[in-house]
């Protein structure tokens, strides 16, 4: 979303800026929630998908885990009022952590070009939402031991049909922001 010419290469002062903006991003995200028994219902996910697919993997794969160590080190940037490492090993862990490896997914796949139309990168965000599902039922079902059934029960019958809806809306948002920031230059 901020744009290099070609040859230029990305400077550090971009970089920490579109970091710090990912992570406010994030947090903010985080604070629009549904409590649920295990885990709350966030904006997050649609927030991890959109800075992956804006900002690429690398820098997309950096801002999550600049969020997490954040986090980690107790501000509160985890959904409710609470930071600090008890969300990191709680029933929340496998979705944060999941959240580095879809921002790693999207980003790559859109440096690929699937954030050029809405069906692709509608595609490139379902992927990265089974990813961050299949990472929380990993860790509700084994890290917790709350059994398979169970972990599907709670922690992706819930979101399914959030995560379509944060698809389609992700996917309609970007190209359309990119076409805003296209008409600006």
């Amino acid at each position: 979303m901020w744009p290099t010419r070609p040859g230029e290469t990305v400077g550090a002062a971009r970089a920490v800026v579109l970091v710090a903006l990912g992570t406010a991003l994030m947090a903010l995200s985080a604070k629009v929630n549904l409590p649920l028994p295990y885990v709350p219902m966030t904006l997050q996910t649609l927030v991890v998908l959109m800075i992956g697919a804006a900002y690429g993997w690398r820098l997309g794969s950096a801002t999550m885990v600049a969020y997490l160590v954040e986090g980690a080190l107790g501000a509160p940037v985890f959904a409710g009022p609470i930071g600090g490492i008890a969300p990191l090993v709680g029933p929340t862990a496998g979705y944060l952590f999941g959240f580095i490896a879809a921002a790693f997914v999207t980003g790559w796949l859109a440096e690929r070009g699937w954030d050029r139309s809405v069906m692709l990168l509608f595609a490139a965000m379902a992927v990265g939402h089974i990813v961050i599902l299949a990472a929380g039922f990993g860790w509700l079902a084994f890290g917790l031991g709350l059994g398979a059934a169970k972990a599907f029960q709670v922690g992706i019958v819930p979101f399914v049909a959030a995560s379509l809806v944060k698809n389609a809306l992700g996917a309609t948002l970007m190209p359309a922001a990119r076409r805003l920031i296209d008409r600006r230059r």
